[in-house]
């Protein structure tokens, strides 16, 4: 029995179209898929925070947070904001062991370059806001 060019064609064609449409997420957004979720890369981790941890700094990360991140990621933190139900993606606790863990660095990598629906806020913020915000971040692990 003789097989069609068409079905070789067409079996070739749909194996072709799941390895693209599975590896789009990881390529997109050039990130590191686990179980454990978004996952900076290696080099993140040793970016320093050039910004102490003052009173004055947290509090201008507090205000950035209020205009910018609190409506998805909720005022306390945790990923209960208003808008969050709607994102379609569980957002992160920032006072979890599992956030905390991370380096200045991944922080700041991520929000620098987000993760859609979470916009790219090295377009929006400067470099000095973005290191205030991962101070201000970083108050909700003492909140607990």
């Amino acid at each position: 029995m003789k097989r069609s060019p068409l079905s070789a064609l067409t079996i070739t064609g749909l194996l072709a179209l799941f390895l693209v449409v599975t590896a789009l997420p990881a390529l997109a957004n050039n990130e590191s898929s686990t179980p454990q979720g978004w996952v900076a890369p290696v080099s993140a981790q040793k970016i320093q925070n050039p910004l102490p941890a003052s009173n004055s700094v947290i509090k201008t990360g507090k205000k950035i947070f209020a205009q910018q991140c609190a409506v998805c990621h909720g005022a306390s933190g945790r990923g209960d904001g208003p808008t969050a139900q709607y994102l379609g993606k569980k957002l992160p606790d920032f006072s979890s062991p599992e956030f905390t863990h991370q380096t200045d660095g991944e922080i700041f990598w991520k929000m620098s370059n987000g993760n859609a629906p979470m916009p790219t806020f090295k377009e929006i913020l400067t470099e000095e806001q973005r290191w205030q915000l991962v101070n201000f971040i970083r108050t909700f692990a003492s909140d607990k």
